[in-house]
């Protein structure tokens, strides 16, 4: 389990972390979500021991991770970025992982020659974007981590490659219990694998529950009510409008109680509709500095 516990991290006068509280349970994959700049990538740098925050704590399994080898080991991290030596070919990039990482299979890494199908003795740098992505799974998963962190991970992959990148995540999860936390702006493809989700704002945890919790708590509700209906009292609405007699709520509670109180005002037409993760992100936010603006040109 990866716990962070009032994290603060500031650089100069800028606070990117402001007393942060998150926990990854073990054998999961949790989504981590947020607008530009909330701190996404400074969190996740502090979870993989290359930031040391200013205050709090951040521990695996109990045992902190900055400057801790024996936790360090038990990671692997892919960023939007990805590293390799200058003249690096991947194999040469396999070799120095193998030293680094006590987990490191070399059968594994043969095997998923056939999934990523790149040349093992070409310079990684004259690879395309994507190929360097490839390249960067294939060698993580050879490492076979107990924690494998992922930021932006399928950005440059094409639609059969991330899905191939996927399955072989997944099958990782269902074989060997990997923890997996993953931050994207993808999130339609969060919704597809994550079984936790945390929504991140201006250096906090707005919320973190579980992708079902979530999606139970808020909802939206089309309905038309009949010639002067009202809707009932003690509706929490977080959002409102119409296109004629037709209402699009989004509401925030119990979907059983917000369909029995909705019926007390005897609706012509009613239905309830899941939230995906993308709607609720945005109306968890909410706001002005996250409405969507009309630019007169």
């Amino acid at each position: 389990m990866i716990e962070v516990c009032n994290v603060t991290k500031c650089f100069g006068e800028f606070k990117a972390l402001d007393e942060l509280n998150m926990t990854v349970p073990t054998g999961t994959v949790y989504g981590l979500v947020g607008p530009n700049g909330a701190g996404k990538s400074t969190i996740i740098r502090h979870i993989t021991g290359i930031y040391r925050q200013d205050s709090g704590t951040i521990t695996v399994d109990g045992a902190p991770v900055y400057e801790n080898p024996a936790v360090k080991g038990r990671i692997a991290y892919i960023s939007d970025d990805v590293f390799y030596f200058n003249t690096a070919s991947i194999r040469d990039m396999a070799k120095f992982y193998a030293g680094v990482y006590p987990n490191f299979s070399w059968e594994r890494f043969n095997a998923l020659q056939d999934a990523f199908a790149l040349d093992q003795k070409r310079p990684i740098r004259r690879f395309s974007k994507g190929m360097q992505k490839q390249a960067a799974f294939w060698l993580c998963m050879a490492m076979q981590p107990e924690i494998l962190v992922l930021d932006e991970p399928v950005d440059g992959l094409d639609p059969v490659m991330r899905r191939q990148v996927w399955s072989i995540i997944m099958a990782d999860i269902a074989e060997r219990g990997t923890t997996v936390l993953v931050s994207s702006h993808n999130l339609r493809e969060l919704e597809d694998v994550c079984d936790h989700v945390g929504i991140m704002d201006h250096g906090k945890i707005l919320l973190e529950r579980s992708l079902s919790e979530m999606q139970e708590n808020i909802c939206k509700v089309l309905v038309a009510l009949p010639d002067g209906g009202t809707l009932p009292a003690g509706l929490n609405i977080v959002h409102q409008s119409s296109t004629g007699r037709l209402l699009t709520l989004i509401l925030r509670g119990n979907q059983d109680e917000i369909a029995g109180a909705l019926y007390t005002a005897q609706p012509l037409f009613m239905d309830m509709v899941p939230l995906t993760l993308e709607e609720i992100f945005i109306y968890e936010l909410g706001g002005v500095d996250y409405a969507v603006k009309d630019i007169i040109l």
